[in-house]
């Protein structure tokens, strides 16, 4: 099957070559962003590949689906940035990458708080400079410590079980609780309470209207002085501007991100001969207790190899005619005409 590939980096291009040759599709690849702009090169192409900050809005959707394209493969789990709707109205099915390391995210996660609470990269800088002084570089300790992990699928489980690990309390909250993983001695709580007892919080839940700006400054009152707050999700749970105000008045003590809210027009380019137009993202950096990650904690070797094999394993799929449960479907799918 044709597939036209966007947003190809060097090692996209490699990993799905690699994944390829058990599958033998003709992949044609581009550097570009998917959008309505560059909708027109994959004129053809029964089928499009896409990233996460590619935007598969209607009109671009509109714009493959009249020269042809019936299957939009995504290399991710999220979808939040296509119009399921206008995909459904115009025939075009939608594939994506359920789960590929759960391990890699939920890993970066604890990483995150590791390096924040001890200040890793300031000792690293501190040292290749001569200076060996300590002042500066408290943390304390995680052991004992009480986690909040909003959002309980594979990638929230593998990090709230980490973080037992390290002999923590580990609360959580789902809208739908997994039984077995309560039974493995996670306690699932409500928002507020999980908000008032968590010395950190991870966020491992889906962007949805019900989830947007899930940290908000209602939220970031109700919890303690101090807190350690995580993302390595989806951008948009987490209200920037609140966290700001968070951080300049001391309620929150550490933010890490993985993800930002506006992080379509930043990440995954090389701008550090650019200025950056981003007043928001600029002022989170200036805080020495922020770590901003750009959107890497997915980028192991395990996690883009089996990422490039579900990818071509889903085209395969939708060229020989057979129902996948990696499909995703508008709530209010209509049928093409």
């Amino acid at each position: 099957m044709r597939v036209a590939v966007f947003s190809t980096k060097p090692y996209d291009r490699r990993f799905l070559e690699a994944a390829n040759e058990k599958y033998g599709h003709e992949l044609a690849f581009f550097t570009a962003e998917f959008n309505a702009n560059t909708a027109p090169l994959a004129a053809d192409f029964p089928a499009v590949c896409i990233f996460v900050n590619d935007n598969a809005d209607a009109k671009a959707l509109e714009i493959i689906a009249s020269r042809g394209t019936k299957l939009l493969a995504l290399r991710s789990a999220g979808f939040n940035h296509v119009d399921l709707q206008a995909a459904a109205d115009l025939g075009i099915t939608v594939l994506r990458v359920p789960a590929y390391s759960p391990y890699a995210i939920a890993e970066h996660a604890v990483g995150l708080i590791l390096t924040l609470n001890r200040k890793f990269h300031r000792a690293y800088n501190r040292v290749r400079e001569g200076n060996f002084a300590l002042e500066g570089l408290m943390g304390f300790d995680i052991h004992g410590r009480t986690v909040g992990v909003i959002g309980t699928g594979k990638i929230g489980q593998i990090f709230g079980n980490l973080m037992k690990g390290f002999g923590c309390q580990v609360l959580a909250y789902d809208l739908y609780p997994n039984a077995d993983y309560a039974a493995s001695g996670i306690k699932y709580v409500d928002l507020p309470e999980l908000f008032a007892n968590s010395d950190i919080i991870s966020l491992h839940c889906p962007l949805s209207p019900e989830t947007y700006h899930l940290i908000d400054e209602k939220a970031i009152a109700q919890m303690k002085t101090g807190v350690t707050i995580v993302n390595t999700s989806r951008g948009a749970l987490v209200n920037t501007e609140a966290v700001i105000a968070g951080l300049k008045s001391g309620k929150i003590g550490y933010l890490g991100l993985d993800v930002y809210e506006q992080e379509g027009e930043l990440f995954f380019e090389d701008l550090s001969n650019a200025i950056i137009q981003d007043d928001v993202f600029q002022r989170l950096l200036t805080f020495p207790n922020v770590i901003v990650t750009g959107h890497q904690a997915f980028f192991t070797e395990e996690a883009v190899r089996n990422i490039c094999e579900t990818t071509l394993s889903n085209v395969s799929d939708f060229e020989q005619g057979i129902a996948s449960h990696n499909e995703v479907k508008s709530p209010q799918k209509t049928v093409a005409k």
